[in-house]
């Protein structure tokens, strides 16, 4: 049973932009960009052309079974840390029973699942879990993956992880300078990531420049 500790963190208000983009309404009404809105623009040139690669219908099709792939994991990730029974069906107990083994290093769970926003950053989203790992308070992120993926492949996981522990801290005063990313890869051993904050969260603040100058928000 693992321990959980008790935050009041306000609620945010989740809208969609025309172009698709999110934005969350805080307590004090300001809209601010989703962090993934912000870190996507690290790929979008690469996606962008991946997709003229294997053409729109099929990239459509590739894209919506890795989301709904990623939101049922994160689903078990989320029941198993809640001590509540887990199902994975066939597609999913492979990849999903590979990282139960690093789910057990996580104990004293401060979010899960939890919206949080920075006036600083000035962006909002929602955190996977923030808890102690090996010991260690970590912004704690679930990543799926239909292949093995290097550091320098997911250089955007932690600059999303680093924004989430300035959130959490401005939103409790809690600091937390650990990252760990748990990148569960289809029929192939999990990777773990374990990564600094510091080291990340300047990065994330240059592309939040970037995002506020071509999107003006």
């Amino acid at each position: 049973m693992k321990n959980f500790i008790h935050h009041d963190i306000d609620k945010l208000t989740r809208r969609t932009r025309t172009d698709g983009s999110r934005l969350y309404e805080t307590p004090t009404g300001k809209l601010y960009p989703s962090v993934t809105s912000i870190t996507s623009l690290h790929t979008k040139q690469a996606i962008k052309e991946w997709r003229q690669k294997v053409g729109e219908e099929e990239a459509n099709k590739i894209s919506a079974r890795a989301s709904k792939r990623g939101t049922r994991i994160h689903s078990l990730c989320e029941s198993y840390l809640r001590s509540e029974k887990t199902e994975p069906d066939m597609f999913d107990s492979q990849m999903f029973q590979s990282i139960t083994k690093w789910l057990d290093h996580i104990d004293n769970i401060h979010c899960l699942e939890t919206p949080l926003y920075s006036d600083y950053l000035q962006v909002a989203g929602t955190v996977d879990c923030v808890a102690d790992f090996q010991g260690n308070l970590s912004v704690i992120d679930f990543k799926t993956s239909s292949k093995v993926k290097q550091r320098d492949d997911i250089h955007q996981y932690f600059m999303q992880t680093a924004a989430y522990a300035v959130a959490f801290e401005e939103r409790t005063k809690i600091p937390v300078t650990d990252l760990v990313v748990i990148l569960a890869i289809d029929n192939d051993s999990p990777k773990i990531f374990l990564e600094k904050r510091d080291d990340w969260i300047f990065k994330f603040l240059n592309m939040r420049y970037e995002y506020g100058r071509l999107y003006k928000i």
